[in-house]
């Protein structure tokens, strides 16, 4: 009879594929392969799955790395290369699932300009993982597979829905006070960063410059106040003091008041006078002159 196994035996930690006993070398010279540079070239082989762009990485050639494996005693560090390229084929697949599932984000163009993003989806990719991940349900061979041309498109509709839901159950919820919150923190940010050199370029302006824009602004408050404009025509006349002379930048924002400048106590000049009809220009009176031309006529 067979004794069975105590399971309370601790199990051993599987080994790493990724420790392996480094090519011995005969002599070490600059830039050559010592065990360090040779397990740095397999992490980049983990994080690229290729061999030409861990070389690159490295900034060596190729076939110094292959002479590197081919050693007699590089045993080890070819096991750690399989074990590295599986690595990196693993990633590349979770890469492919997760662009099938929830696809890719690409611009939308309309008359050369941005108007958004849409999110394309790949059929394609996403029925060849289906074939890949589960040949018994989706795979074209002879042993029992139902083939890829079985699945219908309202069958890969329907999964792909209850797959998105799956993947937006586990985003966590983001409500739209919090989306507003976010961005009003980021422009108070900009807004901020900005006010120093609003401050400063104030600062340089000369009092003449500064009492004429509070001239300007007085003016603007007693035409507004005698049109009655509401408060879509008062957004659209705000303009700040540092904005340029070809851009019109309205803003919300109170007007800001100069400290140490009083207004003028004289009525000042209405900015828009009343329109009048313009007197037509005088035309002098058209002169008709008779000329009498002898054409050699001999009786």
């Amino acid at each position: 009879m067979t004794r069975k196994k105590d399971p309370r035996t601790p199990r051993l930690p599987a080994p790493d594929p990724l420790d392996f006993t480094p090519v011995p070398r005969q002599r070490m010279r600059r830039g050559g392969w010592s065990a360090a540079r040779q397990r740095e070239f397999i992490d980049h082989l983990v994080e690229t799955g290729s061999v030409r762009a861990a070389c690159r990485r490295m900034g060596v050639g190729e076939h110094h790395i292959y002479k590197l494996r081919n050693h007699p005693e590089g045993g080890s560090f070819r096991a750690a290369w399989e074990a590295a390229l599986d690595m990196g084929i693993q990633r590349i697949e979770d890469l492919a699932m997760d662009r099938a599932m929830n696809g890719v984000e690409e611009p939308v163009y309309s008359y050369g300009e941005l108007v958004g993003t849409r999110i394309k989806y790949n059929d394609r990719l996403l029925m060849f993982i289906l074939r890949n991940r589960a040949p018994d349900r989706f795979g074209a061979g002879s042993g029992g597979g139902r083939g890829l041309g079985a699945v219908s498109q309202m069958q890969l509709d329907r999964l792909k829905k209850q797959w998105i839901k799956e993947h937006e159950a586990k985003k966590p919820h983001v409500t739209a006070e919090q989306i507003r919150a976010s961005i009003d923190r980021k422009i108070e940010i900009i807004r901020m960063s900005l006010e120093p050199k609003r401050q400063a370029q104030w600062a340089a302006l000369s009092d003449e410059t500064r009492a004429a824009w509070a001239h300007y602004v007085a003016l603007r408050t007693r035409d507004l106040a005698a049109m009655n404009a509401d408060a879509k025509a008062r957004e659209l006349v705000e303009v700040q003091w540092d904005a340029k002379g070809d851009v019109f930048e309205p803003s919300g924002k109170p007007v800001r008041q100069i400290p140490g400048y009083a207004a003028p106590a004289s009525e000042p000049e209405p900015l828009v006078k009343q329109w009048q009809k313009p007197e037509p220009p005088e035309v002098p009176p058209v002169k008709t002159s008779w000329t009498v031309k002898d054409g050699g006529f001999d009786p």
